[in-house]
């Protein structure tokens, strides 16, 4: 494909990424409006966000081993399709069970198109000029992210619109990236080993790190860290994940090769990954919280606020990919990134609730600027490293692995928030709102009682931070040891063809 070609497709695989990863955050703002209107529960409340949660990261490494088996292009279109059902359902949703459904579509569609569009432009593009695409992929990926409780807290805020646009928002987008991606994309025809689908490997996967995503995000809340659920939950967890390792080591095709992990680079990219997850999705979400309830911002002006964060972001990731293109050189910018990642946690553990605008502004450009540097890099390093026929496989673990350490680090931070949120407030007794998930309405209570809760979440919010700094050190540390190799001046379609064409296999 000449580069021209290669821009044609990414704008389609662009674009639906853009809105699939936006329809995981865009309803933060819209649920308190959306579950009283269709007469749902707290729990629901929960299960709204779990279900795509849950849907998308089990879903990934699935997606990835499929891409290295079955055609990539028509899989990108089923992730479409997917994602179009799901959000429609969720647009015209009259009750809690089918808009839990249609989330779980919306998901699985996501987790696709997460692993695919990587895998694709792999696929595509040679690791060497790979840096460039990789940091406008990494900059989408972040700004949707960032972006979309902004955006959903517009949409709510906007009478003639309401909440069921959150949903059906995406829908023409995805369409119009059907039909870029069916125009554009074309792969070249290459060797395809006959297809085997490891299915005892698929549900022993999805079903463990299901439990252990649900045990995470019902802790400290239904029940207790330390209880009977718990240890049920996690010895579960444990013998499922358990019996999937010694499935994957016997199996001829499995959905995770266990000897991707031999390579030292993959291994240290996916702890890497995990902890930049913590920060990219744990960072967002209790800073929106801290900047509402501690600083009386609207959920609009809050998702202003953060826009610094998404400058970051972008401007690190982009300059990163191209600057990585040119040299040739991509360690140094995974260790800069870890060490502006550690110091901009480093600086949010300074926060309370007088701390103004301009300096969380300078404080989310830095953390921005560390993640953007760092995140989609891990990546490329990954790709760069592992046998063609595995390229699939190790990009979706690698991003598996960042989506599970943002759901982990998300419900535990949260645990953590809840709890010392409620030590502080336990001179006022029993507090009205003050034991729910969702903030207190601060317009009810007097304003000696508000001072006293703006103290305890930004308290809270910057001991989260502080525990968050070991984990970005930590990330550093790991990319120190990845050992930094020449990038490959072939595609992956290229050296997959070389690896099998003497084999003798089919074009497919």
């Amino acid at each position: 494909m000449t580069r021209k070609e290669v821009l044609q497709a990414l704008s389609g695989l662009f674009m639906g990424m853009f809105v699939a990863i936006l329809a995981a955050t865009i309803v933060s703002n819209a649920l308190p409006v959306i579950i009283p209107e269709i007469g749902g529960s707290q729990s629901i409340y929960t299960w709204v966000v779990t279900a795509e949660l849950l849907a998308m990261t089990v879903t990934v490494p699935l997606w990835g081993k499929l891409a290295d088996l079955f055609s990539q292009k028509l899989l990108l279109q089923l992730s479409f399709g997917l994602f179009v059902v799901g959000s429609l359902l969720a647009g015209f949703s009259q009750d809690t069970t089918m808009l839990i459904v249609a989330r779980a579509l919306q998901g699985m569609g996501a987790g696709g198109l997460t692993a695919l569009v990587q895998i694709v432009m792999a696929a595509m593009i040679p690791p060497r000029e790979l840096g460039r695409y990789a940091g406008v992929f990494g900059a989408i990926f972040a700004v949707a992210t960032v972006g979309g409780p902004l955006i959903g807290g517009v949409i709510v805020d906007t009478d003639w619109l309401g909440w069921r646009f959150c949903f059906l928002l995406g829908v023409p987008f995805t369409l119009l990236a059907m039909v870029l991606v069916q125009r554009t994309l074309k792969l070249p025809a290459v060797p395809r080993r006959t297809a085997s689908i490891d299915w005892w490997g698929a549900l022993l996967i999805t079903a463990g790190v299901s439990l252990l995503l649900i045990w995470i995000t019902f802790a400290g809340d239904r029940y207790d860290w330390l209880s009977t659920e718990t240890a049920l939950m996690v010895g579960g967890t444990v013998v499922l994940l358990g019996l999937a390792v010694v499935v994957e080591s016997k199996v001829s095709e499995p959905v995770i090769p266990l000897d991707i992990f031999r390579s030292r680079t993959v291994t240290l990219s996916v702890v890497a990954s995990a902890l930049v997850g913590v920060a990219m999705f744990g960072g967002t979400v209790f800073l929106a919280q801290y900047l509402q309830v501690s600083l009386g911002y609207s959920p609009t002006e809050s998702g202003l606020l953060t826009l610094p964060l998404v400058g970051g972001l972008l401007v690190s990731s982009t300059v990163a990919g191209a600057l990585i293109t040119k040299t040739g050189r991509w360690k140094g910018w995974l260790v800069a990134g870890a060490v502006l990642m550690t110091v901009g946690f480093a600086l949010f553990s300074t926060i309370d609730a007088q701390t103004s605008p301009w300096v969380l502004g300078l404080f989310m450009v830095v953390l921005g600027a560390g993640v953007g540097a760092l995140m989609q890099n891990l990546v490329l390093a990954a790709q760069n490293d592992v046998p063609a026929h595995e390229l699939g496989a190790a990009t979706s673990v690698v991003s598996f692995f960042r989506s599970l350490g943002g759901t982990v680090g998300v419900s535990v931070l949260g645990a953590l928030l809840a709890t010392r949120v409620a030590e502080d407030l336990s001179v006022l007794g029993p507090v009205e709102g003050g034991g729910e998930a969702a903030a207190p309405d601060m317009s009810m209570l007097p304003e000696p009682v508000r001072e006293l809760i703006r103290n305890a979440y930004a308290d809270a919010t910057a001991e989260l931070f502080r525990i968050a700094v070991p984990l970005a050190a930590l990330a550093l540390v790991t990319v120190l040891f990845i050992k930094e190799k020449a990038l490959k001046t072939t595609s992956g379609a290229q050296r997959l063809a070389e690896e099998q064409g003497a084999a003798g296999l089919p074009l497919h």
